[in-house]
């Protein structure tokens, strides 16, 4: 599926299913609740953080759960884009665009990335 068919496919879902968007003031307490859900989950599976007692997703459960909390987080921003009138594919190119322009030898040099 590409960036504009699940924006395409969100908006369907939301008018069909969801009945409407959420405000975007609404969506972007969402958008931050959502990147904190999936921060927590990182930081147990890669950090020195522990999952609480209980808490804990099986061992072949742990992607599962954390490719999970990577969708809410997508489908929430495709959600904004749509509100906003945002062409993420548009949006993704230019940002390529400036990234290789800005960051052409930076990264190269970087000693801390050798």
């Amino acid at each position: 599926m590409t960036i504009a068919e699940a924006q395409q496919q969100v908006d369907e879902w939301i008018k069909t299913i969801g009945v409407k968007y959420f405000s975007e003031l609404t969506n972007m307490a969402i958008l931050t609740e959502e990147t904190g859900e999936l921060a927590r989950h990182i930081a147990r599976m890669y950090g020195e953080q522990s999952y609480k007692k209980g808490h804990e997703p099986a061992e072949d459960q742990k992607k599962l759960v954390l490719a999970d909390e990577m969708a809410d987080v997508l489908w929430v921003l495709l959600c904004l884009a749509n509100q906003t009138g945002v062409d993420l594919t548009a949006a993704l190119e230019s940002n390529f665009e400036k990234k290789t322009i800005r960051d052409t030898s930076r990264h190269a040099g970087n000693e801390k990335l050798k």
